[in-house]
């Protein structure tokens, strides 16, 4: 072993690493930026004090210093995560300069040395795009492993053997690749310091429109998407978190557990993340679909659209006059009277948000008719406009007519009565025939499926708040209380104003006055923070998604920049049409495709059973090389044998998770999990135990559950069949 001083810490089988010709250099450099880490933590504690002991109640000032804070402690929690360790490793130039360290955050000495270069800068390219065939200007590469804050092995690639230094350790490639099949936990493994070519180039592609990151099992596809959004958040300022952010949208829970740590741990911490579910209220309840042909009704985009007559039913244009009483005179309320009212709202408000402006464009009208009638009849006695509104609003008939005309609608009555009223489904969506509408039907009218949250999101999205006029009056009038007693006191203290330059007298300002309104007081909906817009939506398991899914997004999106990872051999309602014409007819823009073939993850041995299973149905299948043998044989066994083999890997192994899927009856234990093959998408286990694969059912779904659950495994695949 290297000394414990030393941030090497080389176990016996590689002493040979441990020669000081090999690491001096690197031991100098990592204890310049031990020492720089610990300088800029003192400091960064210093000023996260200072902004926190800063006092202020509003304004300008304390939105930047609440800024401060944030990005203060953002910057502090990833130095104390890592240490030393955010050093990845370190890459020299052929054109003989000092060798160029790259760190997972940029770092200066006190000196204004460059200690670390972002592995997101320009300047960190070469480290992870370098390869033999190109080898971006670069003599060699080193990568670290760490392990405690020690590096315990490293590995040296030559890209000019002539020009190479005497300090590399020549065991590059074949040992590189054995690491990638270190054992995994519950959360995603660190695997910045290793990737590859490849996926680099994907990870550092323009942010405009959307990209399809294309892959087989194994492919890093994950690792890119999340790794792009890092990227992409440092490079490029229309995407922060003050335009709208980015959004992550994962498959299943347990994929958004497994991957959770990942973006904090590159200094991403304000990047939201959810399922689809999660985008609707209704969607933590929501069963599945039972009938097949209601599931396909309601994955389509045209049932998207049926909401937009679904509410337009409800906007209805009064065709008859009446006439309102006031204590001072009578206004008749034409028709011509509402259809400028209905014209006020911006097009684009939603309906019940619109109301309120229909209502008060709508007593303007009838104000000025009314001010005409009194100004001939008393002369100079003016009426107030705001007593004028207070009487027209409190006329019941006036109210039943807005009712009536423009109603307030919520969401999950409007899309119930779809299901359970069939002339108002008919009227919305005239194209269904007496079948489809009839397999739609149903008794309960709020008994959500999933299929229904993109329905529901669209009504919500297009009918607004329906407590929001409600909550404006509450407001108002909070506020008009507020300004009644701020001006009380602001008259008391000129009253008794007894100073020479009478200085209480600037508070008569309306502006001051305002100031003095509390806004923590006033009633306010709490945020939707999944609503958006955001500026970057990610999207993983995409292939999975149906028409009315994609609107769900896509809404939330109104740059159109998305990244889009899948593969449509793993679509389980199958997949027919390429990347780019599904995306484009769902309404995506500027749709560009990257495919990556290679597979990291997977060993041979396990590939070699799981291909046939998937091109028995899906011939044309996008099949990813694997790069690596476990040299483990799968094993085939009876279900009786679960229990017996589960016990001897973890006797065997300390380290690691397994998996059994398919299984309902096995109750998950300690690094032992139990999912259905849809649930384990997305992650990874040392040891993937499939349980009765030919139960998975027939078909497509079947086949891709089979390919699903025998690619998770990353060293060693179980299949059991029979007692």
């Amino acid at each position: 072993m290297t000394s414990t001083s030393s941030p090497f810490a080389l176990p016996a089988t590689r002493s040979a690493k441990a020669d000081p010709a090999l690491i001096a250099g690197d031991e100098r450099h990592l204890a310049a930026i031990e020492a720089a880490l610990a300088a800029q933590v003192a400091t960064l504690e210093r000023r996260l004090d200072e902004a926190r002991r800063q006092t202020y109640r509003a304004g300008t000032e304390a939105l930047e210093r609440d800024q401060e804070v944030q990005r203060t402690s953002a910057r502090l929690r990833t130095l104390r995560r890592y240490g030393i360790d955010l050093c990845l490793g370190r890459m020299v130039p052929a054109d003989g300069s000092a060798p160029v360290y790259v760190g997972r955050l940029g770092l200066t000495g006190a000196d204004d040395e460059r200690l670390l270069v972002d592995w997101r800068s320009p300047a960190a390219e070469p480290f992870f795009a370098a390869t033999h065939a190109d080898p971006h200007c670069l003599t060699s590469r080193r990568r670290y492993r760490w392990t405690g804050r020690r590096v315990t092995d490293y590995w040296d690639e030559v890209f000019d053997p002539d020009g190479a230094e005497s300090t590399v350790a020549l065991d590059d490639q074949s040992a590189f690749v054995a690491s990638l099949g270190a054992s995994r936990s519950t959360r995603m493994r660190d695997v910045l310091g290793t990737i590859a070519a490849d996926q680099d180039a994907i990870i550092r592609a323009g942010s405009a429109g959307a990209l399809v990151v294309d892959g087989g099992p194994g492919t890093g596809k994950t690792v890119v998407a999340l790794h792009r959004t890092a990227y992409l958040l440092y490079s490029d300022p229309r995407l922060g978190h003050h335009r709208g952010g980015v959004l992550l949208v994962g498959p299943s829970r347990p994929y958004l557990d497994y991957v959770e740590d990942v973006l904090p741990s590159l200094g991403e911490e304000g990047v939201r993340t959810c399922t689809l579910r999660d985008l609707v209220t209704e969607g933590g309840g929501a069963g599945l679909e039972v009938g097949a042909t209601a599931a396909r009704l309601k994955s389509s985009g045209a049932m998207v659209d049926a909401i937009e007559p679904a509410v337009r039913f409800y906007e209805n244009l009064p065709t008859q006059a009446m006439t309102v009483e006031t204590p001072w005179a009578d206004v008749r309320v034409e028709p011509a009277d509402w259809r400028e009212a209905f014209g006020a709202p911006d097009p684009d408000l939603p309906h019940n948000e619109a109301r309120d402006e229909i209502r008060d464009a709508l007593l303007d009208v009838l104000v000025d008719k009314l001010g005409d009638t009194l100004g001939d009849t008393l002369g100079d006695d003016e009426v107030p406009a705001d007593q004028l509104r207070r009487a027209l609003l409190r006329d019941r008939g006036l109210t039943r007519a807005l009712d009536r005309a423009w109603p307030t609608i919520d969401a999950a009555d409007l899309v119930g009565d779809l299901w359970t009223v069939p002339a108002y489904l008919h009227l919305c969506a005239p194209w269904l025939s007496a079948d489809e509408r009839a397999a739609l039907r149903r008794d309960d009218a709020q008994a959500w499926t999933e299929h229904d949250l993109p329905l529901l999101d669209a009504a919500r999205r297009r009918l607004g708040d329906p407590e929001a006029s409600g909550r404006r009056a509450r407001r108002d009038a909070v506020v008009a209380a507020e300004r009644e007693y701020m001006t009380q006191v602001v008259d008391h203290l000129i009253e008794t104003d007894q100073s020479d330059l009478q200085i209480m007298k600037m508070l008569r300002g309306e502006d001051l006055r305002a100031a003095l309104v509390d806004d923590a007081a006033l009633p306010d909906a709490e945020p939707d923070t999944l609503a958006g817009p955001f500026a970057h939506v990610v999207v993983d398991e995409a292939q999975e998604l149906t028409d009315a899914q994609w609107r769900m997004l896509l809404a939330r999106c109104p740059s159109g920049s998305l990244t889009v990872v899948g593969d449509r051999a793993q679509a389980r309602h199958g997949f027919a049409e390429p990347w780019a014409e599904r995306l484009r007819r769902v309404g995506a823009r500027d749709v560009r495709v990257a495919t990556l073939g290679i597979n990291y993850r997977t060993p041979q041995e396990v590939m070699a059973e799981a291909e046939p299973a998937i091109r028995a149905a899906i011939p044309d299948a996008n099949v990813p090389v694997s790069v690596r043998s476990s040299g483990i044989p799968v094993v085939h066994g009876p279900t009786s044998a679960r229990d017996e083999i589960l016990d001897a890997w973890l006797a065997a192994h300390d380290e690691g998770v397994a998996c059994v899927v398919g299984d309902a009856s096995f109750a998950a234990r300690d690094r032992v999990r139990s999912l259905t093959p849809e649930l384990a998408k997305g992650l990874e286990f040392d040891l993937v135990v499939v349980v009765e694969p030919d139960a998975f059912g027939d078909g497509i779904e079947g086949a891709v559950d089979r390919y699903v659950a025998m690619t998770r495994a990353t060293s060693e695949l179980v299949v059991l069949t029979g007692s």
